[in-house]
């Protein structure tokens, strides 16, 4: 049979979202089937098996095919949740997803031709299942603001809210003012959190030659210091803080005063810099969204709007 579903996507530099997924945006490509027991995508006579091991910086995804593969992983994820869908039926998929605000305008209209992908009907399978699907419409939403519009129901009633996202590569943000978008205050920073680990490791690795992975860095912003030396954990410490002191005060440089402004913070890296977020002072009203799809919920969102308007 056909059927017909919708799946929201956000293709993060650091993990890949959809609305009740969330994996590493990682992935190898082998001639070979892997071994028993790994999943593994099968598409025009390649594996794919995902990986913990972040893909390098893509300001333009579809310039690497693997994210193509992530995506039908993404699909298949969600597909394989839907008791709807059976063996041997075609799937038409409606597929919403997001783009940096600063990059939107220059890359929405590219990405929404790149992910549709073939034309007809492509044949994959993931994690021992055969899948059928025809991409027949891709929409492209910015980032933060699909997630403020999921998140803030009583955006209208704010004089001025600021959404930042803090992703793997960069830091977006975007200002409504009781709730329309604020197109002169809207960009993004190239200072994400994948900056950050890169900073702190060359620090650690030149002053203590102790080479730190993102993990170890995770571990001690978390908190979990026991494993590491005191030093070493003083040192992160103090560039964790010094990057969220600098971020909000390149905030600040845009014009955005975080102290007489709803500041809403998005995103993994907003959630793991959250205490020391706070800790910083420059704070008075401000809100954290815990929830790491937020952006592919507001895709998911926006593009039922869109579709509500278009028949009405």
């Amino acid at each position: 049979m056909i059927k017909r579903v919708r799946i929201a996507i956000d293709h993060g530099n650091r993990n890949m979202k959809t609305i009740n997924h969330v994996f590493t945006t990682g992935i190898e490509s082998n001639d070979l089937k892997p071994g028993r027991g790994i999943p593994y995508l099968a598409y025009k006579g390649k594996y794919y098996t995902l990986s913990t091991r972040r893909m390098p910086y893509q300001r333009d995804k579809t310039q690497d095919f693997r994210y193509f593969s992530l995506t039908l992983i993404a699909i298949a994820k969600e597909l394989e949740d839907n008791p709807q869908i059976k063996e041997g039926d075609i799937v038409q998929v409606q597929l919403p997803i997001g783009l940096p605000p600063k990059h939107f305008a220059e890359l929405y209209e590219h990405y929404e031709q790149y992910f549709k992908g073939d034309t007809g009907i492509m044949h994959f399978a993931y994690s021992g299942r055969d899948y059928d699907i025809s991409i027949t419409d891709v929409m492209a939403f910015p980032q933060n603001y699909a997630a403020l519009m999921y998140y803030v129901e009583n955006a209208s009633e704010i004089p001025k809210l600021v959404g930042v996202d803090i992703g793997g590569f960069t830091t977006d943000y975007l200002m409504l003012r009781h709730g329309n978008l604020d197109m002169s205050c809207c960009d993004s920073l190239e200072n994400g959190i994948i900056n950050l680990y890169n900073s702190v490791s060359s620090k650690i690795r030149a002053e203590y030659d102790m080479l730190l992975e993102e993990e170890d860095i995770d571990s001690i912003i978390r908190g979990k210091i026991q494993y590491y030396d005191d030093r070493v954990v003083v040192a992160v410490k103090q560039q964790v803080q010094d990057f969220v002191t600098d971020l909000l005060s390149s905030l600040r440089e845009r014009g955005i005063d975080t102290k007489s402004t709803y500041m809403v913070f998005i995103g993994g890296g907003a959630m793991l810099l959250k205490d020391y977020i706070i800790a910083s002072g420059k704070l008075s009203k401000y809100r954290f969204i815990e929830d790491l799809s937020a952006n592919a919920k507001g895709n998911d969102l926006l593009y039922q709007l869109q579709e509500r308007e278009a028949h009405d």
